[in-house]
């Protein structure tokens, strides 16, 4: 965990977003977040995208998938840091047992 810059420790309401793009080399939708102190890269595989979906879940319909359901996924990045669920580099992944 990076420190926080004028925010209070463990504040989950104040948040940065940022644009979701797809990851050729990881095969995942990634955005960037910030919740009270924590800054990450949050991973979502097209495994998940696959209940989502549809169709088959291109990368194109993945990133679009994500905007769709933004809050939801935003949900789950926040349950995911207070259960300190991440990744041993600090980011936290999304599977689709998140989703249930």
């Amino acid at each position: 965990m990076s420190q926080s810059h004028g925010r209070e420790p463990g504040c989950i309401g104040r948040r940065e977003r940022r644009d979701a793009h797809w990851n050729a080399e990881r095969q995942a939708v990634e955005f960037a977040v910030e919740i009270g102190e924590y800054r990450g890269v949050v991973r979502v595989s097209p495994r998940v995208f696959q209940r989502l979906l549809p169709d088959r879940p291109t990368p194109e319909r993945c990133v679009e998938a994500y905007y769709l359901q933004r809050t939801r996924f935003e949900s789950i990045v926040e349950w995911k840091l207070r259960r300190r669920q991440l990744t041993e580099n600090g980011n936290v992944e999304i599977s689709g047992r998140d989703l249930r």
